[in-house]
């Protein structure tokens, strides 16, 4: 008699908890989300800011390789 309530408790128990909603972090709150992360564009530097990096290295440097045409 023992054995045929425990299986019937464990039964019900189980069907309780195969029922139960599941939660999810998308669903307790759209709220903790927060902002949208800042797009990395990389440490490419512009046209503009290349030729006046490479005006002030190449100085007095032979005019070839990295330097062509900046070297003076």
């Amino acid at each position: 008699m023992h054995k045929r309530q425990l299986t019937r408790g464990l039964l019900a128990l189980l069907a309780a908890w195969a029922l139960a909603p599941i939660a999810t972090p998308a669903a307790t709150s759209s709220r903790s989300r927060g902002r949208k992360q800042p797009v990395d564009k990389g440490p490419a530097e512009t046209r503009a800011e290349r030729d006046k990096r490479l005006q002030r290295e190449c100085r007095g440097k032979p005019n070839a390789g990295a330097c062509e045409g900046y070297g003076g």
